[in-house]
């Protein structure tokens, strides 16, 4: 429990406890006038919290943005007065009547503490600490109201939107974008094998549905696979990334297939974190980060140890950065490895060959495990940019790095041009890792049975795509390339708008499929927001959804430099939906900078 908070039993939130019917309420409201008394701070559904947490769980376990004592707050100042409203009808009834239902639980913890009586073995005081230290940005607060938007939407309560659009995530197809036909034309051969009998197939996607149940449990796709996957598919991996890497060999041995990568990344970290007080693993991470990172380190108990991407260079990683993160670091926990994503999430920079060479060296000289995040590695638009795989790098660099330092690289279908995300499919490559550990690596695996059989067969499609010779070749090579120019035209217009816009500025957009634009908040509205115990990007990302209905993570949610503000938008939304969403937000940070100027 962080000194200051009231402890006390967790309540139901009640996140429009005031709220008036069909409103369209400015989320917090606007600042008010002195002497306007407590309530004002209550109206809009407002969840204060103790600054700088942006999203997901706190420290003590309370929603984030909610800070702890906060419904003790509501109750005393309420006292008996939502009786009188419990039984109202409508949103503002239901409200009222959460509100009610948190103070009633209240009382009612009080009253049982009071009379001696059994108390519930799993709660906020006796749960895993580490799990209530978790906090994931993506899917955070910001996205619990974009849903309750949307709900209200469809009650047809009126809002100053017709639509809530999620710009928070890489959701390629929740966006609009089609999947790739072959993918899909195999994929339900494989679901349906009675479909091979169909002429509507095409004969190059009926052989490779074939070819890949016969490699099948029983030749169904229902059937259980090993633990790391299914081995004609690890097969297919292997050659794949022996294309990519101009030949370099590929041992599907050292392949593992994941539910996504994150997955992937999860098992490794595991495998690394040991120790406890000054031996605790610590894990370098870069800032901004996606916060999958940070939600697994702090599950695991483990250190994070930032490091700061420099956003004057394009978001650029510099070794001397690195070294003064691990060099401070080392005072208080034991560094055992170094992530880099490549290209970027969420600031869609692209390393070059130099920065990747460096990086391998200082993770070598300073004995750290090097995991590479390569999701995003179809995804390069820039002019200039190329990918490069930490595994070429580390192999044509020769001894003793290509034959010492360890290794862990992931790749998934759920980005690039598949867009593929809830297939879960994914995997990763480890390069130079003890046998021993491997064996242990394969054991924890195993624990989870085996990785979802249709994300298998996804990522077996993605790295074995139709040849020239083949009949879906010409129809999947336009698809692919429709895909990726689009992103690339939606990363130049991005990054276009936003610089035009006074107050906001915009790295290019590399690769990935995100901007990550830094926006001047003026002095009223941080102070605003620090009032409301919230982090000010927050308070900016949350008045942006509750009057247009644009969606965006804040910075704070990534981390970011002391005194500056970012938030992430995907750039995925149709290019018709794509500008207009690039200048509503522009106009409503003009807008904003104005009321609190």
């Amino acid at each position: 429990m962080v000194k200051g908070h009231d402890s006390g039993p967790e309540l139901p939130r009640c996140p429009r406890a005031l709220r008036r019917p069909g409103a369209a309420l400015p989320w917090p409201p606007a600042p008010q006038p002195s002497g306007s008394g407590p309530h004002h701070l209550l109206t809009g559904d407002q969840r204060p919290s103790r600054a700088p947490v942006a999203c997901g769980l706190s420290q003590e376990g309370f929603p984030s943005p909610i800070r702890p004592g906060f419904y003790r707050g509501l109750a005393s100042y309420l006292g008996d007065r939502p009786l009188a409203h419990a039984k109202m009808g409508g949103l503002r009834g239901l409200s009222l009547g959460r509100a009610l239902l948190g103070i009633m639980a209240l009382r009612a913890g009080d009253q049982v503490a009071m009379n001696g009586l059994k108390e519930k073995v799993l709660t906020l005081d006796t749960m895993n600490p580490c799990v209530r230290r978790v906090e994931y940005a993506v899917r955070g607060p910001i996205v619990l109201r974009a849903l309750e938007l949307e709900q209200e939407l469809r009650q047809g309560v009126k809002k100053p939107f017709t639509e809530v659009v999620r710009a928070n995530i890489g959701d390629a197809q929740a966006m609009g974008q089609k999947p790739i036909t072959f993918l899909r034309q195999v994929l339900a051969l494989c679901v349906h094998p009675d479909l091979l009998n169909s002429p509507d197939f095409p004969e190059d996607a009926k052989r490779k549905a074939e070819r890949i149940l016969q490699a099948c449990g029983g030749h169904s796709l229902g059937a259980y696979s090993v633990s790391s996957g299914i081995q004609l598919i690890r097969e297919d991996v292997a050659e794949y990334i022996e294309r990519r890497d101009g030949g370099i060999p590929s041992d599907p041995n050292n392949i593992y297939l994941s539910t996504g990568a994150s997955d992937a990344i999860v098992t490794v970290l595991k495998l690394l974190v040991a120790g406890e007080g000054p031996t605790r693993t610590g894990v370098l991470i870069p800032i901004p980060q996606y916060p999958l990172y940070s939600a697994a380190l702090a599950e695991l108990n483990a250190v994070q140890v930032d490091y700061y991407l420099d956003e004057e260079r394009t978001w650029a990683l510099d070794v001397a950065e690195l070294r003064r993160a691990l060099c401070q670091a080392r005072a208080h926990c034991r560094p055992r490895a170094l992530c880099v994503i490549n290209p970027g999430n969420p600031t869609g920079q692209v390393q070059a060959r130099e920065c990747i060479e460096a990086v391998i060296r200082f993770a070598f000289e300073e004995r750290l495990f090097l995991m590479a995040d390569e999701v995003y590695q179809d995804n390069v638009y820039a002019e200039g940019s190329q990918f490069h795989s930490f595994k070429k790098v580390l192999t044509e660099m020769g001894p003793p790095y290509a034959t010492h330092q360890e290794l862990a690289s992931f790749h998934s279908v759920s980005k690039g041009y598949m867009g593929e995300c809830g297939f879960r499919g994914g995997y990763v490559e480890v390069v130079n890792m003890d046998p021993a550990v491997q064996r242990q690596m394969q054991k924890l695996m195993s624990v989870r049975l085996c990785p979802p059989v249709p994300g298998q067969v996804l990522l077996s499609i993605v790295v074995s795509p139709p040849a020239p010779s083949d009949p879906s070749f010409v129809q999947f090579q336009a698809e692919r390339q429709a895909v990726l120019a689009e992103l690339a035209a939606k990363a130049k217009l991005t990054e276009q708008v936003f610089n035009e816009s006074p107050g906001i500025r915009c790295n290019p957009v590399q690769g990935a499929m995100y901007s990550f634009p830094r926006v001047q908040l003026p002095p009223r509205a941080v102070q605003r927001a620090q009032e409301l115990s919230l982090a000010p990007d927050m308070f900016f990302c949350m008045r942006l959804l509750e009057e247009t209905g644009i969606c965006v993570v804040p910075g704070s949610g990534f981390g970011q430099r002391e005194g500056t503000y970012h938030f992430r938008m995907t750039i995925l939304p149709p290019m018709e939906k794509l500008r207009p969403l690039l200048e509503k937000l522009s106009q409503f940070h003009a807008k904003f900078t104005r009321e609190y100027s």
